[in-house]
Formats: C-alpha cells, structure tokens, sequence
C-alpha cells in the first residue's frame, strides 16, 4: 500500500511539498501557508492522509490528519 503523507519543509527561501517516497517536491513555494494548502488540497481529493510539516532543522512541527472530500456517505441506510 502506498503512503498517502505529504512532507512540507523548508528548501533555501522557499517550502517544498514532497509526497512521501518521492525523490523531488511535488511543487515549490514561496511560503509555508501556500505549500501547506497545497498538500490538504492534493490529500483531499486523493482518499487522504498525512501532512506534516517540519521546520529549519528537519523536526517535525505538526502532523496534520487530512480527510478525503468524498461527499457520499459510507454508513448502511438499508439496516
């Protein structure tokens, strides 16, 4: 199975998001807000997951449960 996280983290004077795995960032940011909306926004619409967001020093800052955008309910109306 693969790991739905997305890594936000600082790169020069810039935030990169970097789904986990991955060799480069998804996409690169002037800052943090813009890359951390991007992550919910990729996480959203793909079932969701994780967004963690580490600071200057490669520490975790915060982790961040996304949940999918799925509209239709998974509860049995039937029984």
């Amino acid at each position: 199975m693969a790991s739905k996280n997305i890594w936000i983290s600082p790169d020069s004077d810039q935030w990169k998001a970097q789904k986990e795995g991955a060799e480069r960032a998804s996409r690169i940011f002037d800052t943090q807000r813009d890359a951390e909306n991007y992550g919910r926004n990729v996480l959203q619409n793909n079932g969701g997951g994780e967004l963690i967001t580490q600071n200057q020093h490669g520490q975790i800052r915060s982790k961040d449960t996304i949940n999918s955008n799925d509209p239709i309910s998974r509860k049995d109306t039937e029984h």
